[in-house]
């Protein structure tokens, strides 16, 4: 048995990396984006191949296998293990070299794809292979599993790109594959020698046979390359340290044709025939994968077609030439570079939307890739059809249809043992389907324990037996991955959900998406990491604390994995007081990114407020979840006492100012924003009193606790602006009125009087996000009691403060699940632009002609949408993009003690560069609060809401 304590002393005193044995480095191992779960014993990211010899030597002295992990989205479970895993992602990332003339770049295994392709582009040049993972899987991981992508019809696989390879054995050596027979180990000539005729009539001729080792590589008529033959083989032969990649040239110009057919076989017959055009890519996808608003032409199915050319006239002209070809439905051709970028994010997020069938029930992997000859796709795309419905699955296949490589989600039952019985009588029966049509039963993601168990079928006993012995040439210590692709562990075996709760957990929010059931949530991470992207295009969010920090613990998917092992209780064992799951989500802003933009709609936030509620129950909380997590109590006493000029006196004064941000775990380098000296509804009431409403259609507007304390401006300007607009507005009732509706703020009258205590609505914000739950809840009720007369009408509620918007119409009705009322209140909240757009259709606005900067809120984007923000500003000429990502600042993250570092880190990420090369001219926008409190403090700029920049429009003096 393996002394822990020894192999971790030996390890620290070798290698120079970080050397981590703790519950938190363990438990974001244990998982990859497979069906499958192993706890290691440790992690270590070393810094240079030197660290990796050492690491080795260690762990062979201990017997402890070694597991080479990249990006960690394997989809069979290879980049999961026992034993200690080599992270390379955090030191061996860089490219060491890239040289134009020849083509090639050096690299070393832990670089994401993306930065490959970034560097090589102003050279005219790209890496060929590029999986949907390209933002984060690593070069490491592609030449491991020999991954292809959706270019692979013109440019190849990963093996067809790599020229050599510099890998250390098990054993410590240290060798430079290559072709003709280049950093060969002793023994493997003389194996292949040994078996010439098996090598040239036992392996398919296909263009995505990836399963088992390429052993016809070392063939002499294939050159006898090393280096290929070792691509696909899963870290079980050597630890790769350096590789040596050829580059291709990448098209000038490229066109999009989207393709339409009747339905998914009518697409798969009709991929094979278009190659003769040389395209570069064949996609097909079918309806069950598309969102109702995608913008594809008319169909049930389609094929993503893209063609290149020197100028866009040319690729449009080999685009427009594939189409009529092509015997469609309908047909798109597109060559504007937004636009194909959001036709292919419909296709790319397909690894994630697949794990939801229609009817939310969930779909998994372990089928997800295999390849036929492209000529037989129709014909066994109908005949898996038919396998899934013998044995009462349901599954939705797209992939890379010129290729014949399909992938698929399917529902199989994994909790229970009736189910996983199911799922391994169908891996079989699909195994055996497979063969006979020719095929692979990994078309790209590898073996894995996922399909190593079933390569007998596709390759026979013998051909195996060969794979063992290659195995045993490579690694006769059988150290490197062990229970992948050779004497492989069984596929029903190590299943990740067999450690959760077989009974639904007791929790606050309702979760309607996943049963109310916190597990089949947490269970929505499949590990596909679009989260660990290091940069975001357009409006995207998720997720700025990885972003900021490039630690797996501050990704979605690390603190999905960190709940997933609190649930499962065997590593982190400390339940809803586990302390690493605390630190994990100290960082998590709350943002809701990964609501919208994570492919499965994991949605950390509410995982984080429902945690925190669960870990300090009947415990003291941090000093900052009373004075921010409380804010509108105290701002609301404030207002009360009418203190406001007071408190901001003392703000002032550097001694108070740092005595109350000691006392309320403020950060000390924030300052105190300054409270409004006449509130919103102060201001209503004696404007109201001059200026009688309107008889135009009624708006409700909601004085959220930031308009109406701290930014009181933003609420004059909407009502400016609304009532120009023709509406009629009025505030939520402060009492529960016994006679009179909506009306004035007041809503008074001598029987409500006796009747009804005085109150204010609140959407209860700071409490969710501070995880105060049971209060969140008591002021949500109060709410509602007060919001009865709106609800009684047609009236829209109109907030300004996104957040709360998004409070109100997410966290409400999820977390009082029990009162139909939040809901229906839910259904009412309206954003500024949508209340335009909406009740004052014909309006138009002021004109403005200047361009605009800032960056949409993230909660706008993760929950309310923008599209009416854009039409708006369209209208009053404000031209240009807002930025994406997130402020930092996020209500009171980026002012609690300790989170000023990174708060600024993601302002730096995307808002303040969008700022600060904004022209002169422009109006910069921020609609929330805390964007605009971070661009005052960090920038000194001032940040204004829309409804103030068409306000002034309309009254210049």
């Amino acid at each position: 048995m393996t002394d822990l304590r020894e192999l971790r002393a030996g390890l620290r005193a070798a290698v120079r990396g970080e050397v981590d044995f703790g519950t938190t480095a363990r438990a974001l191992t244990t998982m990859d984006a497979s069906n499958y779960r192993r706890v290691p014993l440790g992690v270590v990211a070393p810094r240079d191949a030197d660290d990796v010899a050492a690491a080795l030597s260690v762990c062979r002295a201990h017997g402890v296998p070694v597991v080479a992990r990249g990006g960690g989205t394997s989809i069979a479970g290879q980049a999961t293990g026992t034993g200690v895993v080599l992270d390379f992602t955090r030191h061996m990332n860089r490219l060491l070299s890239l040289d134009p003339e020849t083509r090639t770049a050096v690299v070393q295994p832990g670089l994401v794809l993306d930065r490959l392709q970034e560097a090589a582009a102003p050279y005219g040049l790209r890496f060929g292979p590029d999986p949907s993972t390209h933002s984060r899987c690593t070069l490491g991981g592609m030449i491991g599993n020999n991954s292809c992508g959706s270019h692979s019809v013109a440019w190849g696989t990963t093996a067809d790109n790599v020229r050599n390879l510099t890998v250390l054995t098990a054993r410590g050596e240290l060798l430079r594959p290559g072709p003709g027979w280049a950093g060969a180990p002793a023994g493997l000539r003389a194996l292949a020698d040994g078996e010439l005729a098996r090598l040239r009539t036992g392996f398919p001729a296909l263009p995505r046979r990836i399963s088992g080792y390429a052993v016809d590589a070392l063939l002499p008529e294939n050159g006898a390359d090393v280096a290929r033959s070792l691509c696909g083989s899963e870290g079980t032969l050597g630890v790769l340290t350096e590789a040596v990649v050829g580059l291709v040239r990448a098209p000038r110009a490229r066109a999009l044709a989207v393709l339409a057919y009747a339905d998914e076989s009518g697409a798969a017959e009709a991929a094979a025939g278009l190659l003769e055009h040389r395209p570069l890519t064949v996609e097909g996808m079918a309806s069950d994968l598309v969102p109702s608003a995608a913008d594809l032409p008319r169909g049930g199915a389609w094929l993503f077609v893209e063609t290149g050319g020197d100028t866009e006239a040319e690729a449009r002209a080999r685009a427009e030439t594939v189409v009529r070809a092509a015997d469609v439905v309908d047909a798109l051709v597109v060559t504007d570079p937004a636009r194909r970028r959001a036709l292919w994010r419909i296709r790319e997020d397909a690894s994630g939307t697949a794990t939801r069938m229609p009817g939310g029930t969930e779909a998994w992997p372990g089928w997800e890739d295999c390849a036929v000859p492209p000529a037989r796709l129709g014909a066994y795309l109908r005949d898996f059809r038919g396998l899934l419905a013998a044995h009462g699955l349901r599954g939705a296949p797209y992939g890379h249809f010129g290729e014949g490589c399909v992938h698929v989600r399917i529902d199989f039952d994994l909790l229970t043992a009736p189910g996983v019985a199911r799922f391994r009588r169908f891996s079989g029966d699909l195994a055996d389907l497979v063969v006979a049509h020719g095929g692979s039963l990994s078309g790209e993601h590898g073996d894995g324990q996922a399909r190593a168990e079933l390569l007998p079928r596709m390759y026979g006993a013998e051909t195996v037996a060969l794979f063992e012995r290659v195995k045993g040439v490579w690694d006769p210590d059988g150290l490197l991955n062990p229970g992948m692709l050779v004497r492989p562990a069984p596929l029903d075996a190590n299943l990740r959900f067999s450690v959760l709760p077989r009974e639904p957990v007791d929790v606050a929010f309702g979760y309607p998406a996943d049963g109310g059931d916190f597990a089949a949530a947490v269970r929505r991470c499949v590990g596909v990491a679009k989260c660990r992207t290091a940069s975001v295009a357009g409006p995207a969010v998720m997720c700025p604390s990885f972003r900021a920090t490039g630690e797996e613990e501050h990704s979605t998917r690390g603190r999905a994995r960190l709940l997933h092992e609190m649930l499962a209780g065997e590593l982190v064992t400390g339940g809803w007081r586990s302390t690493e799951v605390r630190d994990a989500l100290d960082l998590c802003l709350s943002c809701k990114g990964c609501r919208s933009d994570c492919p499965v709609g994991v949605d950390m936030a509410t995982y984080k407020a429902e945690f925190l509620h669960h870990h300090y129950a009947g415990r003291r909380r941090p000093a900052a979840h009373y004075a921010m997590g409380r804010l509108p109590v105290w701002l609301a006493w404030v207002a009360r006492t009418r203190t406001a000029a007071l408190v901001n006196a003392a703000a002032s004064v550097g001694p108070l100012a740092r005595a109350a941000k000691r006392l309320g775990g403020i950060a000390r380098e924030r300052d105190i924003p300054r409270l409004a000296g006449e509130t919103f509804t102060r201001w209503w009431r004696r404007r109201r009193a001059a200026a009688p409403a309107g008889d135009g259609p009624l708006v409700v507007l909601w004085p959220d606790t930031f308009t109406e304390h701290l930014s009181p401006s933003v609420g004059r300007a909407a009502v400016r602006v609304l009532e120009a607009a023709g509406l009629r507005v009025a505030l939520p009732p402060t009492l529960r009125p016994g006679v009179r509706p909506v009306g004035d703020a007041r809503s008074r009258s001598a029987l409500s009087l006796l009747a009804v205590r005085r109150g204010r609505v609140c959407c209860g914000l700071t409490y969710v996000s501070t995880g105060q739950l049971d209060r969140a809840r008591t002021v949500l009720r109060r709410t509602l009691d007060l919001m009865e007369p709106v609800l009684a009408t047609d009236a829209p509620v109109v907030v300004l403060e996104p957040s709360c918007a998004a409070a109100l119409r997410t966290d409400a009705p999820e977390l009082l699940h029990d009162d139909p009322r939040a809901a229906r209140l839910a259904a009412r909240v309206l954003t500024f632009a949508e209340a335009l757009e909406r009740y004052a259709p014909d309006w138009t606005p002021p004109r403005l002609d200047r361009p605009v900067a800032g960056q949409t809120h993230c909660h706008q984007h993760a929950v309310l949408g923008e599209a009416p923000d854009r039409r708006l500003r369209a209208a009053a000429g404000l031209t240009g993009e807002l930025s994406g990502g997130c402020c930092g600042l996020a209500g009171d993250f980026g002012f609690e003690r300790g989170h000023y570092d990174v708060s600024t880190a993601c302002a730096e990420d995307q808002l303040l560069p969008s700022v600060r090369q904004a022209p002169r001219d422009a109006v910069i926008l921020a609609d929330g609060f805390s964007c605009r409190t971070q661009l005052e403090q960090l920038a000194g700029v001032r940040g204004r809401h829309l409804a103030e920049v068409l306000a002034a429009a309309l009254d210049p003096g």
